[in-house]
């Protein structure tokens, strides 16, 4: 099947769109504006609206870790400063 027979909505992304949507979608805070518009529909191509998706949840994912590690350090140095307290 050619290109010319693939509606526009379905038309696949080449490498460099790729490449030009992960540098997009980096840029710290309008990156992440612009990540959500596609994500949530703002694209009429399928392609890039599952690409930014998939690029929401690994946001998420990071997102969770951080705060999951933060947690953890903050409990370590809340431990120690009450074990230098009794010591």
């Amino acid at each position: 099947m050619s290109d010319n027979n693939v509606p526009s909505e379905y038309k696949p992304i080449s490498m460099w769109g790729y490449f030009g949507y992960e540098l997009l979608f980096g840029i710290p805070v309008i990156g992440f504006i612009i990540l959500l518009v596609f994500a949530f529909g703002g694209s009429g191509n399928i392609n890039v609206k599952n690409f930014a998706r998939s690029k929401f949840c690994y946001v998420i994912l990071l997102f969770v870790i951080f705060v999951v590690l933060a947690a953890i350090g903050m409990a370590t140095g809340a431990a120690q400063s009450i074990a230098d307290m009794m010591s």
